[in-house]
């Protein structure tokens, strides 16, 4: 087994969305609510299959923090690397192979949005580093 993040992008991926949208804070009620109640069963399928880790959901709100001297940490708004803009959640799973990783985000991206059409959104699949890199002399 293999852990992998899978990331949701709304509005980012390697080419623009099949399927376009209007953004979320647009959607009815009722819309928000199948495509939550759909997110909510696709961890229930990976649950029953044994490979659901977690998920959450991130707020829009955040900051960059950093290092900048013993008592001084600089904290700013931005600007964010578009993970603010782009990245509304995520979900960790643990599956046999990369191919069952890209099945499960394809089922996830099938989320529906406005109208109930699936929203064919970009999920982006990471694997967790199982080994440090190596440094060669």
């Amino acid at each position: 087994m293999a852990k992998y993040l899978m990331l949701k992008h709304y509005r980012g991926g390697p080419e623009p969305m099949p399927n376009a949208r209007a953004p979320m804070q647009e959607w009815t009620p009722e819309e928000i609510s199948a495509h939550i109640a759909f997110m909510d069963h696709v961890a229930d399928v990976l649950r029953e299959r044994g490979e659901y880790v977690d998920s959450q959901a991130l707020s829009p709100q955040g900051a960059f923090v950093r290092f900048d001297g013993e008592g001084r940490p600089p904290v700013t708004d931005g600007p964010f690397a578009e993970t603010k803009d782009l990245i509304a959640g995520w979900m960790l799973i643990d599956v046999e192979s990369v191919e069952r990783a890209h099945e499960a985000a394809a089922f996830l991206s099938s989320a529906p949005g406005p109208g109930g059409e699936p929203l064919q959104e970009w999920i982006e699949v990471r694997p967790f580093l199982e080994q440090p890199p190596t440094v060669a002399d």
